[in-house]
């Protein structure tokens, strides 16, 4: 079996030496190259036709992102991003998932020698994954997607604080659907996946819940950029908090979220309990409160990602009555979650990305749940 030929792109002569090392020691795979700048990168890509780079965000003589946008625009590849868990970080790192990155690693800002030998597993098998996944260019947020469906409302990249639930603009013209939630799970290249389908949804949606493999430290700022993306309210989990229409929950990295009831209403539960499914948040732990607090009251949507979490807690939200939609294989980066969810028999549909936030619209208004509008 050939190996998996891997490009090193970062600044640091440790960093270069050490991921270097760690590709090296895989029977997979080779480092056939290590670049300490992006236009040093260029040539060796040029040269060496590797199967997957690693990219540092932030580098001296050309910005990584600035790399990045041409790489993706020019000669599409597997790209995993090397980024600093820092603020600024996780802005730049969702800006390369926005153009195209399948994946990221975030190491540390002190200790880095010992921190990149602890995530020495977790780096080879991202590049395993980002060799394997589907590489497309990906829209910009607040773009249209070429021969998506159309949206159900215009969007446009910031989502006025008219169109904000409980504004004027938001007043229901008929009941909202305060019983209904929907769940989503998501992994690799699910970042950019679950904004395209949040983006389509009106105001007064039901409460969305969505569990996104991310580590501790990405997840505030992704719901930040979510938020000026989105008619519905997006943010961080909070623990105990009320689940509200109109506003969407994404679970912190590194703690499970659970839905509960209390009393009237829903609450959001955030644990610490032990990784599930090798994963913490785990799709599996939100996905099995939703069959066993709301029954059919519940919509299931898999997105991509790598591995089987969450498709046996699926399985059983369809059991409890709950509607499931799974993304199909084309629009996939990685088909591996919503494959097993399907194989699980999980799913009442298979739907391209562009296709799923207009079925659940659909399917909420037969059921009387939202708006009778598009």
């Amino acid at each position: 079996m050939a190996k998996t030929r891997v490009v090193v792109v970062d600044d640091s002569a440790l960093v270069r030496s050490l991921l270097t090392e760690i590709i090296n020691r895989q029977a997979d795979m080779c480092c056939v190259g290590a670049a300490s700048d992006p236009l040093a990168a260029r040539e060796m890509i040029r040269t060496l036709d590797p199967d997957v780079i690693t990219l540092d965000a932030e580098m001296p003589r050309m910005d990584g992102i600035d790399f990045l946008s041409r790489l993706m625009r020019l000669r599409p590849m597997p790209v995993v991003m090397v980024s600093t868990l820092t603020e600024r970080g996780a802005e730049v790192t969702l800006k390369a998932l926005e153009l195209g990155a399948v994946d990221f690693v975030a190491k540390p800002r002190v200790g880095v020698a010992d921190g990149l030998k602890q995530l020495a597993d977790e780096i080879t098998e991202k590049i395993r994954i980002a060799s394997r996944a589907t590489v497309r260019r990906i829209a910009p947020a607040g773009a249209a997607a070429a021969g998506s469906t159309p949206p159900i409302q215009a969007t446009s990249t910031a989502a006025p604080e008219a169109a904000r639930p409980g504004s004027a603009a938001a007043s229901p013209l008929g009941r909202l659907s305060t019983e209904k939630i929907i769940f989503i799970g998501a992994s690799t290249g699910g970042t950019e996946a679950t904004r395209e389908l949040l983006v389509e949804l009106p105001a007064d949606a039901p409460a969305v819940m969505i569990t996104q493999h991310m580590p501790p430290g990405f997840t505030k700022s992704y719901a930040a950029r979510l938020d000026g993306l989105c008619r519905i309210r997006v943010a961080e989990a909070r623990d105990g908090e009320r689940v509200l229409p109109g506003h969407a929950y994404i679970a912190p990295g590194g703690r499970h979220m659970s839905v509960e009831r209390s009393g009237a209403n829903y609450i959001a539960r955030l644990t610490d309990g032990e990784p599930v499914n090798r994963h913490r948040p785990s799709v599996e732990v939100l996905f099995r409160s939703a069959a066993r607090v709301l029954g059919p009251n519940a919509l299931g949507v898999m997105l991509t990602g790598m591995g089987g979490d969450g498709a046996r807690a699926m399985r059983e939200m369809r059991e409890a009555g709950a509607w499931n939609v799974v993304q199909d294989e084309a629009s996939c980066v990685v088909f591996g979650m919503p494959r097993e969810a399907i194989a699980a028999g999980a799913a009442h549909e298979v739907l391209p990305l562009p296709q799923i936030a207009h079925r659940l619209i659909e399917r909420l208004r037969s059921a009387g749940g939202l708006l009778n509008r598009v």
